[in-house]
């Protein structure tokens, strides 16, 4: 019985985490220019996997990944004049787009922009 009420559990927190997995793309305006980023996630239950580009930063493993019902939480490293950076991303997904707030910690910077679901 105690197993079977586990394996409830498991499910029904894998049927409320937001389906992310795919390619989506999204894009911010910094100081430094436009930031453009796709990001190819593969979710498994409440884990969030896979990897990120950028034109300024390249391409980057999705450290940390979190999926909690539509809010999504992982980390990234990013190469900024020389020295290593970690980005802490959060967002929340709403139907085809994600609402990201994204910082950068070592750097005091933040940024909000949406992705969208590439088809």
């Amino acid at each position: 019985m105690k197993r079977l009420i586990c394996l409830l559990a498991l499910s029904t927190v894998s049927l409320l985490a937001a389906d992310i997995t795919g390619t989506w793309k999204g894009s911010a305006e910094t100081p430094n220019g436009t930031v453009e980023r796709t990001f190819v996630f593969k979710a498994d239950g409440n884990k969030l996997a896979g990897e990120t580009s950028s034109n300024m930063f390249g391409k980057s493993t999705i450290d940390d990944g979190k999926i909690d019902g539509d809010s999504i939480s992982f980390n990234v490293k990013v190469n900024v004049q020389g020295n290593d950076a970690k980005v802490e991303y959060k967002g929340k997904v709403e139907g085809n787009q994600i609402k990201f707030s994204v910082e950068i910690p070592a750097m005091s910077y933040k940024v909000e922009y949406t992705a969208h679901r590439v088809p």
